[in-house]
């Protein structure tokens, strides 16, 4: 296989609230972001071979994603870059309790706009690959769906490992029913899932994360589920086997944009290199802490894609720890 992990989706520009001008006005940096390359980059720094599909505008900040992606060692040979439609922004306020608030530029956006014909004119990309990731946020829109799921299509064809993170954004849904829908169909046919406790309650009504996950794991027969919790931990199940990790809680976090992404990465990394049917408690405790640590140290750090911890500065984090 050339590529250990490729991913499709949103490729785009966090605008991050960081600071306020003289004037007292919100200052904004431009982050290189969106869930799917995240979780590429974190998995190239891990040594992983990775490639990228999806759109963005044939602008200054486009451009800029291409170069920020194809820096972390990603193949970017699969991204189209628009002549008409504007790449994709989301601002991102940090609020007083430390969660952030989204606010997407996106009707449309360039990541919407990529077609089914573009998608197999990659297919190589995905055939080559050991495994193939996805989220929901490119099944917002119906171009874009059928995109994804024609790369779906694919990968299973290919008899790749599917990954899957809900990635739940409400605003840029029409109602929460249709996001329900496409997270469900993502559901029904990932061999590894990363969800998160608000994702979990939202599908299930169960704010007990681990009955709720226990519910989904019922349904629809998901081999591993990575659950997070934010400050209170994550969790993974396989098989007969539930384990917990507590959080690495750091003083020195700015804010959480992109953890979810790079704990994702770590633990599709262990899944893809010890494979589905090999994988025991030692195995799933280590990739639960090393997520977890990864995720405690990108919280430190204004934005994502472009400034993934390297294994050597997870192990120094873990130390003694």
């Amino acid at each position: 296989m050339n590529y250990d992990v490729t991913a499709l989706g949103e490729l785009l520009i966090d605008f991050t609230e960081n600071d306020q001008s003289a004037q007292g006005n919100p200052l904004f940096e431009a982050n290189p972001g969106g869930a799917p390359c995240n979780v590429l980059a974190m998995l190239q720094k891990l040594g992983a071979k990775t490639a990228f599909i999806g759109k963005v505008g044939n602008d200054a900040l486009g451009r800029m994603l291409k170069d920020k992606a194809s820096a972390q060692g990603i193949d970017m040979s699969g991204l189209f870059m628009d002549d008409e439609i504007h790449t994709t922004l989301a601002f991102v306020h940090k609020l007083a309790n430390g969660d952030r608030d989204f606010s997407f530029y996106r009707n449309p956006g360039a990541d919407m706009k990529l077609s089914v014909e573009e998608v197999k004119s990659k297919a190589e990309l995905i055939q080559n690959s050991r495994a193939f990731h996805f989220g929901t946020l490119s099944m917002t829109d119906a171009k874009v769906e059928e995109a994804t799921k024609a790369a779906i299509s694919i990968a299973k064809e290919a008899r790749c490992l599917i990954s899957f993170d809900p990635n739940y954004r409400a605003p840029l849904w029409e109602t929460p029913e249709k996001a329900k829908e496409k997270m469900r169909y993502g559901l029904g046919l990932c061999d590894v899932l990363k969800i998160s406790d608000n994702e979990v309650e939202f599908l299930t009504g169960e704010s007990d994360i681990v009955k709720g996950v226990e519910k989904l794991i019922d349904e629809y027969h998901i081999p591993l589920v990575f659950a997070t919790a934010g400050s209170d931990g994550s969790y993974a199940f396989y098989k007969d086997m539930q384990l917990f990790q507590k959080a690495f809680l750091n003083d020195n976090t700015i804010e959480t944009t992109g953890a979810g992404d790079t704990f994702m990465a770590v633990a599709l990394y262990y899944a893809v290199t010890k494979g589905l049917d090999n994988l025991d408690k030692g195995i799933l405790a280590e990739a639960l802490r090393t997520a977890s640590m990864a995720a405690s140290l990108i919280t430190t750090r204004k934005g994502a894609l472009a400034v993934m911890p390297d294994p050597e500065e997870i192990r120094e984090y873990g130390a003694g720890r």
